[in-house]
């Protein structure tokens, strides 16, 4: 049966799955190597794959069948012919909310996520955990002076959409826009919370600042935050991004000749390891510092991560924070502004880097916050402020 040929083959491919490429790319060359799946077939074999993924560290001592079995009745919402098939009985109660299948099948949902000790203030488990189970959204944030053309046009492509602020759009997370509008030229793909980690400067006197500011994205990645900064600010600034990869730079030209973003200085560095010299020959007034991360606040994106993820890791990545803010922060101004930011929901990463930066270098604390996703089918992302 076509069920079972599902079942086999999703199994087959978590099977041969190692965890050192994003799922999405080994999926896509597992498919190119074997041709035989049609495009239904790929979407449901994958489905099932993700639902796998989405139980993270729950249910070691069953099969693998079991537990794709499993992750497609929590998972999922619609009854359908694959659990149907499998278990009919649980089929039935598939539209049931998520608290009432867990307590059904007697889950043990703080076993997905097991890390509690490690989790930063404030943070629900329960909650968290039961996130893992849903997509998150897909957001866009609007450009300034783009509202109404974007909203136009995303209703006349027949979409559904939500704004839950101002110039934050929520979608259907496998929402296809590319023929609909100009991605980063009107609308810029950003998590909600993305979008708000630098709401600070939205306040641009509140640390002494005036005029046209001299602006560093040290972890500049494909450069969502830099495209932020130049709009909060009016373009009103002199940006200089860097990375330690050349191939991310080029995506990050890419984005900013459509986002019209000319001006800027841009670089390569591995600012985990001492600069060899300073980035500038004067130094900034503000640094964004959107360090490299565990990512745990976006395994719901990519649950695969929170799957193959090792405990020992946390305490790798806040060294590798505490190396890049030691070589980055030498290079603030008197008076300038560090903002530290992470998608991470482990205290070594957060609270602990703060405490780190304020013990290390006596800077001025302006804001410590986590913005909570889980809730919201959204990202979680921490961020500081500080004031030299």
């Amino acid at each position: 049966m076509r069920y079972h040929s599902y079942l086999n083959s999703a199994k087959k491919i978590i099977e041969s799955n190692r965890g050192d490429v994003p799922f999405s790319l080994f999926l896509k060359k597992y498919f190119a190597a074997n041709k035989k799946y049609g495009s239904k077939d790929r979407k449901q074999i994958a489905t099932l794959c993700y639902n796998f993924y989405r139980l993270g560290k729950a249910l070691p001592d069953i099969s693998i069948e079991e537990k794709i079995i499993t992750g497609t009745f929590l998972c999922e919402q619609v009854g359908n012919d694959f659990l149907a098939f499998h278990k009919p009985e649980w089929n039935d109660l598939i539209a049931k909310p998520l608290d009432e299948k867990i307590a059904f099948i007697d889950f043990d949902i703080k076993k997905v996520f097991p890390w509690i000790n490690e989790l930063s203030d404030g943070i629900d488990l329960h909650s968290f955990s039961s996130s893992f189970f849903y997509q998150p959204d897909l957001f866009l944030r609007i450009r300034p002076g783009k509202k109404d053309v974007v909203i136009k046009k995303l209703e006349d492509a027949g979409l559904a959409f939500n704004m839950p602020d101002e110039d934050c759009i929520a979608l259907h997370n496998a929402t296809k826009l590319d023929t609909i509008i100009e991605l980063d030229k009107e609308a810029v793909v950003q998590d909600s919370n993305s979008q708000k980690v630098l709401d600070v400067l939205k306040k641009k006197n509140l640390a002494g600042i005036n005029e046209t500011l001299t602006v560093w994205d040290c972890c500049a990645a494909s450069g969502g935050k830099s495209i932020l900064a130049c709009d909060i600010l009016n373009g009103e600034l002199e940006l200089t991004v860097s990375d330690i990869r050349q191939n991310i730079l080029s995506n990050l030209e890419k984005r900013f000749l459509l986002a019209g973003m000319k001006k800027y200085k841009s670089l390569i560095a591995d600012l985990s390891n001492a600069l060899e010299k300073p980035i500038s020959n004067s130094q900034f007034q503000i640094i964004i510092c959107d360090a490299p991360c565990t990512g745990s606040g976006t395994w719901s994106r990519t649950p695969e991560q929170l799957y193959f993820f090792k405990e020992e890791m946390i305490a790798d990545y806040a060294e590798k924070q505490k190396r890049i803010v030691t070589n980055v922060i030498p290079q603030l101004q008197k008076g300038g502004m560090f903002i530290y930011i992470t998608c991470s929901v482990f205290k070594k990463e957060n609270e602990e880097i703060v405490n780190f930066i304020k013990e290390q270098f006596h800077l001025h604390q302006l804001q410590m916050e986590l913005l909570k996703g889980y809730d919201k089918k959204a990202d979680s992302m921490f961020v500081a402020v500080f004031k030299s």
